[in-house]
């Protein structure tokens, strides 16, 4: 990929600005786009209809079963199902970077500005964009209103009193999570605006990263040789735009102000009163000298809106009711507005600072069992009353949270080895879905019981580990259309950013599987691939996921029926090999104590599929694997390398806990399974797909090291001869990259040696982002740094600047015409590319990578 390609597709994104102006203290480095850019490519989501004829012929059953499952769900239940092949969701090239916390709920900005993806109830989605939620600017100049505009380049049916349809070729987007630049500049006017949105999403950080708020400070530059009262106005619904919000009515919305040490913040709240998971938003603006803080308690979002409009525009201020508003009738809606007015000089500049919070301190899933408190009421309380003290702490601390966030990631952003500005871009952006994975970070209970029965005298865990009490509870959804909690196959490459960023919660998260595994659920239920009844719940068993948000999840495991996951191989390697990974990195003892009996547990469970006794785990069947459309038969390269590569650490294991027995068990059937694995797939050049010599068993498999790469991510790498892995992965390179759509677009999944994609199954043609950011972090550590970077750098530059993808990155997309499953957890592996590069860099102190 050349370097001009990249600038090509990158200048793209800005070729319709028109102005000179590059706003007020915004980087260099992130992801940049014009609000007035359209992208030309318009990709449709896969659906039943894009299934293969041959595949639809080899999967009838599977296609009626699924039918009568969906339509009792939708129909019946009355409930969305955990994947949906009939309606997905569209794309829609509009997100930007995500509001608040780790944990607390989010709410989306798009990049052109609008409040358009909602997620306060706990994994649960809701895609509206809000037209009342809307920042608007007043300028007046010697009493006079002379310029007042909505910042937001639509014109909607509703509000038509107010100024719409701003030019979005004057005004530019600019991210760099956890925060966001929009320029502004105000045609004719000569001045330009700059908001920052910044959310408190900070590295190492357990208090303030659980937050739901977020922080919009505007600089004001007046470029003018006479002074300018500048007003800028923050309108907010009080709901999400649901089709429910109005459906019983009851909400209200109060004025409030708070002092306390020495600083003021007023603003309205927003009382949100649902049966289930009641919150309050709250807008609201900090008061400092020569700011004048007013605010409208509650006006229609319906009709024209002339009288809001009006008031801003008579005096660049509101009129600040006091009193509360009376409840919402049913079927009636309700907005508050707050603003705030300085005077700025000519030629000088000026910052107003606003926050938007929200406060759902407990939580119900959808099976309305159990109460769950929020990670931040720790620290604010369970009342629902914190909506104030969270805007004060808000605009009181964001300073130091950017202060914060600016030492993170400056070493990379300066980094003297010159990454590259995509990956810059790339590595912090891709982080949005620590916080807008359905997350949910809750408190643990005090009489709760995470070790499923099994305690520590008895091979299994304490009922409440310290980790665990100390940091609460953490779980993501596999992405927002596969609605799983802590998807353990997914995990496994999305777990970089958590180990590396907030290791607590990392460790947290492997108590909760590892206290699952001991457990086990014999109720029986029909899987839909196989069409046979299995149990839930095996024992010794790592589940696939720990429960549907629209359940109840921690206390029903294996949301996933497509497949009975006992038989899925690689969840019990991959607990094993991130166990040591996440020692390696944090050098936390007790937890490799607690968790060694657990995976010795896990590994007698694989051993049996070890069927003629050579060190070698079998595959047979359909689904044992992460790449659940292709079909694998015998030793494959991918479970194989996983079942190695975790007998390679419990031998590392064995050791660190004095145990020389069972290393000299694992490091004998480790000697067996090498040569057998050798013996059976490799075939000079790299591993074949699988041994069964089937067509597709030749098949170049782009993920075909992933055990290797954990190991190099662990300090280790002995399971695998070097020469064999750089052959393998420069295989790879040449024809799983290279040999795909010109080089530009990653790594297909599965290649043909003779250069064309393996079409097999569902899935051997599709790229698979997060795969593909751990291949390259693969590359990096065998030394193959230009090929790693060019390698990720084509899914980057597709899916961020060609798809109009951002903050929604998928788990995969085809050479052409569709993709699958938005806003997916993998793509959190390109932080595996950053462990690379800094053990790289510790190797090489002197020069950089290669």
């Amino acid at each position: 990929m050349t370097a001009d390609w990249g600038e090509k597709c990158t200048a793209d994104l800005m070729s319709r600005y028109v102005s000179k102006e590059m706003g007020y203290g915004v980087p260099k480095e992130g992801w940049r786009i014009c609000l007035a850019h359209e992208f030309r490519e318009k990709r449709k989501p896969f659906q039943a209809k894009d299934v293969s004829l041959s595949n639809v012929l080899e999967h009838v059953g599977l296609g009626i079963r699924y039918l009568k499952w969906w339509y009792k769900k939708t129909q019946v239940e009355k409930k969305a199902p955990f994947i949906d092949m009939f309606r997905a969701q569209p794309l829609r090239q509009i997100y930007g970077a995500p509001l608040g916390g780790i944990g607390g709920g989010t709410i989306t900005r798009g990049w052109r500005g609008e409040f358009c993806r909602w997620q306060l109830n706990p994994g649960m989605y809701h895609y509206k964009t809000v037209t009342a939620n809307q920042f608007t600017v007043c300028l007046r100049r010697e009493g006079q209103t002379v310029y007042q505009q909505v910042l937001s380049v639509e014109r909607p049916p509703t509000l038509q009193s107010w100024n719409w349809g701003y030019c979005g070729e004057y005004a530019f987007y600019h991210a760099l999570y956890p925060r966001a630049w929009t320029v502004y500049h105000l045609p004719g006017q000569n001045v330009t605006l700059t908001c920052r949105q910044i959310s408190p999403v900070i590295p190492h950080d357990y208090q303030d990263s659980s937050l739901p708020v977020a922080v919009f400070v505007w600089d004001i530059q007046n470029k003018n040789d006479y002074a300018l009262d500048v007003s800028i106005m923050f309108t907010m619904l009080n709901g999400s735009g649901h089709r429910d919000d109005n459906k019983s009515g009851g909400h209200w919305n109060e004025p409030f102000h708070l002092e306390k040490e020495g600083e003021a913040v007023s603003g309205v709240l927003l009382h949100h009163c649902t049966t289930v998971n009641p919150y309050t938003l709250c807008i609201a603006a900090r008061e400092q000298p020569h700011r004048e803080v007013s605010h409208q308690t509650a006006f229609s979002p319906k009709g024209t809106c002339n009288g809001l409009w009006s008031d801003l525009i008579t005096d660049g201020q509101l009129d600040s009711p006091t009193g509360s508003s009376p409840p919402t009738a049913k079927g009636e809606n309700v907005a508050a507005a707050c603003a705030v007015r300085s005077s700025v000089p000519a030629q000088s500049r000026e910052t107003l600072e606003f926050c938007l919070a929200w406060d759902m301190p407990q939580i119900t899933f959808g099976s309305r069992e159990k109460e769950h408190s929020r990670r931040y009421t720790r620290y604010f309380g369970t009342e629902g009353d914190a909506s104030p003290a969270l805007s004060h702490y808000a605009l009181t601390h964001y300073r130091q949270w950017e202060e914060s966030i600016e030492e993170w990631q400056k070493p990379i952003l300066q980094n003297r080895y010159s990454l590259p500005s995509w990956y810059k871009s790339a590595l912090f952006n891709e982080l949005y879905f620590v916080t807008d994975g359905g997350t949910v970070w809750t408190e643990l209970p005090e009489d709760a019981d995470i070790s499923g029965g099994v305690r520590t005298e008895d091979g299994g865990l304490p009922a409440q580990p310290a980790v665990v009490k100390e940091y609460g509870r953490f779980a993501y959804l596999e992405g927002q259309e596969y609605r799983m909690y802590n998807t353990y196959d997914v995990h496994y490459y999305a777990s970089f950013a958590l180990i590396m960023l907030w290791p607590k919660l990392a460790l947290s998260l492997q108590y909760d599987i590892a206290g699952s595994v001991v457990d086990q659920d014999p109720i029986e239920r029909l899987h839909l691939m196989s069409g046979q009844y299995s149990p839930v719940k095996t024992k010794n068993v790592v589940p696939h996921d720990i429960g549907d948000p629209d359940d109840e999840p921690w206390q029903r495991v294996n949301a996933y029926l497509i497949h009975d996951t006992a038989g899925w191989k690689d969840l019990n390697l991959k607990f094993v090999l991130q166990v040591y990974r996440d020692f390696h990195l944090t050098q936390d003892n007790q937890y490799l104590r607690d968790l060694w009996p657990i995976c010795q547990a896990v590994m007698e469970s694989e051993k049996k599929f070890d069927l003629d006794g050579d060190g070698l785990i079998e595959n047979s069947g359909y689904a044992d694997q992460t790449y659940d459309g292709w079909t694998v038969t015998g030793p494959s390269a991918y479970c194989g390398g996983l079942w190695l590569a975790s007998l390679c650490v419990m031998c590392k294991m064995a050791r660190l806990v004095d145990n020389e027995e069972r290393y000299e068990y694992y490091r004998d059937i480790l000697d067996r399974g090498s040569a057998a694995y050798d013996k059976l797939l490799w075939n000079g050049k790299y591993y074949n797909y699988d041994s069964s010599g089937r067509d597709h068993s030749t098949s170049v498999m782009s993920d075909q090291c992933a055990g290797h790469w954990f190991l190099r991510a662990s300090g280790l790498g002995e399971a695998f001869p070097k020469e064999k892995i750089q052959s393998a992965l420069k295989s790879i390179f040449d024809l799983n990259v290279m040999s795909f759509a010109g080089g530009q677009m990653g790594a297909v999944n599965g290649m043909r040696p003779e250069g064309v994609p393996d079409r097999s199954s569902v899935q051997s043609d599709e790229v698979w982002i997060g795969v593909v950011y751990g291949l390259a972090a693969t590359m990096i550590h065998e030394g193959m740094y230009k090929e790693g970077m060019r390698t990720a750098e084509g899914c980057y530059r597709t899916v961020w600047e060609r798809l109009g993808m951002a903050f929604q990155t998928p788990e995969a997309y085809c050479e052409k015409g569709i993709y699958r499953s938005l806003a997916y957890m993998r793509p959190l592996s390109i932080w595996a590319m950053q462990l690379a590069i800094d053990t790289s860099l510790k190797d090489q102190t002197t020069s950089g990578p290669n």
